[in-house]
């Protein structure tokens, strides 16, 4: 993943249900209540939030940094993050694969990691788990990626195409996290830059964390964090 560096921009955060979300509340709106009732104001911080809404106790929350949102254009429309042409079919294979449960961490059905081991060197097993789900989008998204001084480099409007195909692919993984038995919120992490785009996931989980809160503070990065919750049983 890219440098950190000081602290941006608000960032902005989109709430909604699997599938979607019933109503947009871009830049001055109002978002819906769940359970229905008066929709309320967005407030005096519209670049903050984008919609919200909850329903049957499901939660996919989506958030990004200042540079992810400009380069998707969110505050234009939700429609903006559809990626041409759909999900490649490198990331449908990639879902198809499915995730499981190996002791006390989650992964992919394919790892080869040593779940029993876990956390094994690493400081705790948010930080397993990131390392071990990690992939990059580059490898199975048509993007052109040209070498300059023996170092990779993505132009703007692929790396834009990489997040496109990141956040899709998100929504398309929420899936895999709602058919967990028992259930268990989820985090995944995509980070594009100049050189590689990553997707990561792991378990939420009290005082772990694998990224830093400020998603501003990566200067480098188009970072977006997106949380799935499901319903408690």
């Amino acid at each position: 993943m890219p440098d950190a560096g000081s602290s941006g921009d608000w960032s902005r955060v989109l709430f909604g249900e699997l599938g979607g979300v019933s109503e947009a509340c871009l830049a001055i709106g109002q978002a819906p209540v769940a359970g229905g009732g008066e929709a309320e104001p967005c407030g005096k911080k519209p670049r903050q939030r984008l919609g919200s809404a909850a329903i049957m106790g499901r939660v996919f929350s989506l958030k990004m940094n200042d540079a992810a949102a400009d380069m998707l254009g969110v505050l234009h429309g939700l429609a903006a993050i559809e990626p041409p042409g759909g999900l490649s079919p490198g990331l449908r294979e990639r879902a198809a694969q499915g995730i499981v449960r190996r002791g006390k961490v989650l992964t992919w059905v394919s790892s080869v990691g040593g779940a029993a081991g876990a956390p094994s060197f690493f400081k705790d097993l948010t930080a397993w788990e990131c390392s071990d789900t990690s992939f990059h989008l580059e490898d199975v998204v048509p993007v052109d990626v040209a070498t300059v001084d023996d170092a990779p480099v993505i132009s703007e409007d692929d790396q834009r195409i990489l997040v496109l195909h990141g956040v899709a692919f998100a929504l398309e993984f929420s899936r895999l996290v709602y058919a967990l038995d028992p259930p268990s919120p989820v985090r995944c992490i995509l980070g594009t830059n100049e050189t590689n785009a990553t997707f990561r996931f792991h378990q939420i989980r009290p005082g772990e964390s694998w990224n830093m809160p400020d998603l501003d503070s990566y200067r480098l990065d188009k970072m977006i964090t997106i949380d799935i919750e499901p319903a408690d049983p």
